[in-house]
């Protein structure tokens, strides 16, 4: 089943062969016009110009090489050239009975840089997109067999902690950590992610309107990156505190992260940068600042220099991005590095690639990939806000999303309903999020995605926990099923075909760095089977070679939800 689409385009290429043309990439798409086939190949218009015959009488050369063979039911020639092939049921049933979903493993290293949560600040909806496509690409890349690395790269060492610890200087003068004299082990103070949540919208309101609190915060955040005593061990607790409710709100998501590494980590890296970039000779002033040239000659919009070092000598995000980098093919030498943020980071990242390319920072052969994404909205096409018009917390998202499940959960289910409930708002969300194009700005509709109807991840993993209720019910009866024997309609035949476009979805998802051919795929894939079982009894049915047929049909379509699901990092739920 994974190797429909090469099979078929191999035969297609040696039919070609034989008739001795010759297409450089053979693409096989599903056939636009069912009535003519299942497949269709539209690359013979190309060969009228290499070898100036008439584009239908070479199709037709070719189609009388596939009409020979078994796998195709019906081969013909359409419109000026267009190649339409009918399988066979033989030839889905011998694919249908081949298990085989597994993908060797690949001496490749990608790594997956996403999440990006800022310490000593709540998670809000904006960081949502980063987790939902980044930990469903890093599963992707896995499923297909690369070795991954994920970091969720924190922000916790720039202006934010300064601003967060001067602020906490104001209020606790008396804290150990602020006496320059002290030797001693610090007398414990309480700080919660509750405190801190308070403490960073007031202190950056406040820097907005008063110049010498701004000024102190700048101070603040000096002494912190200079480790100095007591700033530096505060900030370790800070830090303690944070990253605890960060992962909690990861975790209800199913985000892992190999590393929580962050800005600081980055940091420790910029001296040997700069000594490495010093050498180069590739660094200039401009305006007492350090800058990295970037721009390239075929350059449509204007590509600003990239800046290393402030001219007070500070360092900037753009900075310990580079530094990070640096880390990474130092430490990790990984083959492809990809960065899922917001989209409107592109020029920051093409800068810094850039950077890195020129101080040849990455070999020539690695990939750096800016996989950007378009903003989620609520459901008036409005950024997403609190009634108040504060941006919403993630965490207060999630749980307004899980009592709308609940109350449209089951009455008859009694256990076990807070669990379910929590499964279902994390398949709302994630569906949602990663059905339009990564690139795509979307507007999120807690009712509308809630639904068991539609596009939503209700509805998903309401028909696989139907097809998960069938196979249990088969076992129970004692009934066996194998294989498949047979194509009983058309309902079974419209299942196989679109069981075969499994590989291409997921290379095609690979590719992209988008999940939404998988959603797709899902929503189609289950339509299609709640047809099937609409017009199919299967438990009734007495005929043991057509009932072994339709639940190995049935286990086939499970579990291929099964996997995709869990790329998507969506849990089956036992009932709902």
């Amino acid at each position: 089943m994974k190797k429909f689409y090469k099979i078929l385009e191999e035969k297609l290429e040696n039919a070609l062969k034989q008739c001795n043309y010759k297409v450089n990439k053979i693409n096989v798409l599903e056939s636009s016009r069912p009535d003519l086939g299942d497949y269709q190949f539209n690359g013979i218009m190309e060969l009228n110009k290499i070898y100036h015959k008439n584009p239908v009488d070479i199709a037709n050369e070719v189609v009388e090489i596939l009409k020979k063979d078994f796998f195709f039911k019906d081969v013909n020639v359409a419109g000026p050239g267009f190649i339409n092939m009918t399988i066979s049921d033989k030839a889905l049933i011998d694919f249908a009975n081949i298990d085989d979903f597994e993908y060797p493993q690949k001496n490749q290293l990608i790594f997956l840089d996403y999440g990006g949560a800022n310490v000593a600040k709540s998670l809000h909806v904006g960081h949502l997109r980063s987790a939902n496509i980044g930990e469903a690409l890093k599963r992707l890349c896995t499923y297909l067999g690369y070795k991954t690395i994920s970091d969720t790269h924190l922000g916790d060492f720039g202006r934010p902690l300064g601003l967060v610890i001067l602020e906490l200087y104001k209020r606790y003068p008396d804290w150990d950590y602020f006496n320059k004299e002290f030797n001693g082990i610090y007398k414990e103070v309480e700080i919660t992610n509750e405190l801190l949540e308070e403490v960073y919208p007031y202190a950056s309101k406040k820097a907005k309107e008063d110049e010498n609190y701004l000024k102190e915060a700048q101070n603040m955040t000096k002494r912190l990156q200079n480790h100095e005593k007591g700033i530096y061990d505060l900030w370790l607790k800070i830090m303690e505190v944070s990253k605890s409710s960060i992962k909690k709100i990861y975790d209800r998501l199913d985000a892992n992260f190999d590393l929580y590494k962050g800005e600081s980590d980055a940091e420790a890296y910029v001296p040997e940068l700069l000594q490495y970039l010093d050498k180069l000779n590739i660094v200039k002033e401009s305006e007492g600042a350090k800058v990295i040239e970037v721009k390239e000659e075929d350059d449509k919009l204007e590509i600003p220099p990239m800046l290393l070092l402030k001219s007070d000598g500070g360092i900037l995000y753009s900075t310990t991005e580079l530094a990070t980098i640096y880390d990474r093919m130092k430490n990790y030498h990984p083959n492809e590095i990809w960065y899922m943020t917001d989209k409107r980071q592109s020029l920051h990242f093409t800068q810094v690639f850039r950077a890195a390319r020129k101080a040849k920072i990455v070999n020539e052969e690695t990939k750096l990939v800016f996989a950007g994404f378009g903003t989620m909205n609520g459901s008036d096409g409005k950024p997403f806000k609190t009634r108040d018009g504060d941006v919403m917390r993630l965490e207060d998202l999630l749980n307004e999303i899980k009592a709308e499940c609940l109350k449209r959960l089951n009455e008859e289910i009694k256990e076990n309903r807070d669990e379910i409930a929590e499964k279902l708002a994390i398949s709302v969300i994630k569906y949602a999020d990663m059905l339009p194009n990564r690139e795509t700005d979307y507007n999120f509709d807690i009712e509308k995605f809630c639904d068991l109807e539609g596009k939503t991840g209700p509805y998903i993993l309401y028909s696989a926990i139907r097809m998960k209720s069938i196979l249990k019910k088969a076992l129970e009866n004692g009934i066996k099923y194998n294989k498949i024997n047979m194509i009983i309609n058309k309902y079974d035949r419209e299942l196989l075909l679109i069981l075969n476009n499994f590989d291409s979805i997921l290379n095609r998802a690979f590719d992209s760095k988008s999940l939404n051919d998988i959603t797709e795929y899902l929503y189609r894939l289950n339509t299609s089977f709640n047809r099937f079982y609409t017009e199919n009894h299967i438990l009734n049915e007495k005929n043991h070679l057509i009932q072994e047929s339709w639940l190995y049909l049935t286990a086939l379509v499970y579990k291929v939800n099964h996997i995709l699901l869990d790329i998507l990092a969506i849990k089956i739920p036992e009932k709902m």
